[in-house]
């Protein structure tokens, strides 16, 4: 090696890319840089006619263990790692060592490695880089002083810097500096992910079968460290089921801890389509809710025949969360209904395995961790953006929210309702409003652009829940064989005004029945929803006109919790005291995506 004079700098070059590299050696030996080179790259180099010294030149050690050392050495680290300080400046001159001005490094190709069909864990571990992220993050933490350059794209940029000013930019070297920690970053991810799939599938890493849809493949469910919260006990969860769960759970855990009653949501498409509270059943719901008399029935098992039950039509082939260990009550009831599978902390024994007997033994079945607490900042990404935040864990306290409106009359009854209708919120796709009544929800419209279609989707289905009670509904004589899913369509059509007129439907729809019920007229209609009442109602953001409060009394509602901040706050809150209702400002907005 031909010693570098005090004056001359070094770039120390050692890459698996070689793209670009030759006209940057070209660039740094016109402008005075000493190279020194590892492996194939200081040969490549070499070959080309360009004066470079290997790295053992200054380490006066050669590259071992089949080229897995070369650059791991005091004489290349100090290089690179030393300030310009007093201090360090002894320590390399005590050493006999040079500081280092430029490293270009980049790494083995360890994600095309594992891309192969057929490769081995032999294979990746090889492609494992150790000297080249010990350069990049030496180089990069020491960037006060250090280029480091991890991207060919940026070869071009450092020599026009060097050649027009004879130095990089602190400015230049920053961005350098921050690209190669984004590599080793990135590298290291694909690292751990390979090795979770290898040695830690089912604990801390879950494959899918594919995404939200068939053609999405590569789907899998992981935790960067640790273990997955929840075990599948049964079946193969789905992307789709687990967005389902994971969304769900935290609904029935915080529902249950606020009101110390069992909890139960059916989730369909990242939304609740019902959620209850543990509470007995009337003779009225058992009905329309298909309980019989004398089935078995728990607080548990009530409270997800209730949650199933307000809107069947939405809540087919659902997903369960469940807050309490399932018994065998509750697995029956669920046993008998179309659903994709259940979430909850716990199974008895027998109740397992009446789930795990459900759709010949594919049924999902998850157990939660009850006392797994997430990050609390969440991050996800659209369109190749990572979106950050803090994750919504804000515990709502309706009954200290601030009542506005003339009438002051708020119960216990409408306490639990709006806690119920709010938290379900907490967890439905914007823009969304909850109606709720003795401790269920009623009617929900989520995922809606304008408030008022929501409002009207929620009190729609409110009303469907309440004539679905009408006597003349419980009356209903079915034709032999006809199942639920059936009888829940016709049922639908029939409260609904809906009742087919043409043909082929009207015979389908009338083929459902011993004896084909009689329409509602107009005024029977009125009449019956005019005795609903006593409902809550809770939206997930303020209302910005008074058409939402109409709309909602209508249905029922005696009590709204709602944010303010709309220009018609004002008009909004006249419109509740026009309809007697009690207003309460929820002063935390919920949105959810």
């Amino acid at each position: 090696m031909s010693t570098a004079s005090s004056t001359q700098k070094i770039a120390i070059l050692s890459v698996y890319d070689k793209t670009g590299l030759l006209d940057l050696a070209k660039g740094l030996i016109k402008n005075n840089f000493k190279l020194l080179g590892s492996g194939g790259t200081a040969t490549l180099i070499r070959k080309n006619g360009i004066e470079i010294d290997d790295v053992s030149a200054i380490t006066k050690f050669p590259e071992m263990l089949g080229g897995r050392v070369k650059t791991l050495h005091p004489a290349v680290h100090g290089g690179i790692l030393a300030r310009n300080i007093d201090s360090d400046d002894n320590d390399l001159s005590n050493l006999n060592i040079s500081k280092i001005d430029i490293v270009v490094c980049n790494l083995y190709p360890f994600k095309e490695t594992i891309a192969a069909p057929d490769v081995t864990i032999a294979d990746a571990v090889e492609q494992i880089d150790i000297g080249g992220v010990t350069l990049l993050r030496a180089a990069a933490k020491n960037h006060q002083r250090v280029t480091i350059i991890s991207d060919p794209n940026d070869y071009s940029g450092v020599l026009e810097q060097i050649e027009e000013k004879n130095e990089i930019s602190q400015d230049f070297r920053n961005k350098l500096a921050l690209k190669a920690f984004e590599h080793t970053a990135d590298y290291d991810s694909t690292i751990s992910d390979y090795f979770r799939k290898v040695y830690s599938p089912q604990v801390s890493q879950l494959s899918l079968r594919y995404g939200a849809n068939p053609h999405q493949k590569s789907a899998q469910a992981f935790v960067e460290s640790g273990d997955l919260p929840f075990k599948v006990l049964s079946g193969s969860p789905g992307y789709i089921n687990l967005l389902d769960a994971l969304n769900s759970w935290p609904l029935v855990q915080e529902l249950s801890s606020s009101l110390n009653l069992p909890a139960a949501a059916s989730f369909k498409h990242v939304s609740p389509a019902g959620v209850a509270l543990g509470l007995p059943l009337t003779d009225v719901e058992k009905k329309i809710y298909f309980v019989g008399k004398n089935d078995l029935l728990s607080p548990l098992a009530n409270a997800y025949i209730r949650a199933r039950g307000a809107d069947r039509m939405s809540s087919f082939g659902d997903f369960i969360a469940l807050s309490d260990i399932v018994d065998v009550a509750t697995a029956k009831y669920i046993s008998k209904e179309v659903s994709d599978g259940v979430i909850a902390p716990g199974y008895q024994p027998e109740a397992l395995e009446i789930l795990k007997n459900k759709k010949k033994g594919k049924y999902c079945v998850l157990q939660i961790d009850p006392n797994y607490k997430p990050n609390p900042v969440e991050t996800r990404q659209v369109f190749g953006v990572s979106l950050q935040q803090n994750r919504n864990d804000v515990k709502l306290d309706v009954g200290n929210f601030k009542i506005i409106s003339k009438n002051a009359s708020l119960t216990p009854q409408a306490i639990t309702d709006l806690t119920v209708a709010s938290i379900a919120l907490k967890f439905t796709q914007s823009n969304s409003v909850c109606y709720a009544k003795d401790g269920m929800v009623i009617g929900l419209g989520a995922g809606q652009q304008s408030r008022i279609h929501c409002t009207r989707l929620a009190g729609d289905k409110a009303d469907n829940w309440w004539f679905r009670q009408h006597p003349r509904v419980l009356e209903i004589k079915w034709a032999k064989g006809v199942k639920r899913p059936e009888k829940s369509n016709a049922i639908d059509l029939f409260v609904t005004g809906q009742v087919p007129t043409e043909e082929p439907e009207k015979s389908e729809y009338e083929s459902k029945f011993e004896t084909v019920p009689v329409p509602f007229t107009a005024d029977e209609r009125k009449e019956w929803l005019s005795q609903l009442t006593d409902v809550s109602l809770s939206s997930d953001a303020f209302f910005p006109f008074p058409d939402n409060v109409y709309r909602a009394a209508r249905s029922g509602v005696k009590f709204i919790t709602a944010a303010t901040g709309s220009v018609m706050d004002q008009a909004v809150i006249a419109a509740a005291d026009s309809q007697d209702i009690v207003y309460l400002e929820n002063p935390i907005r919920l949105f959810h995506h």
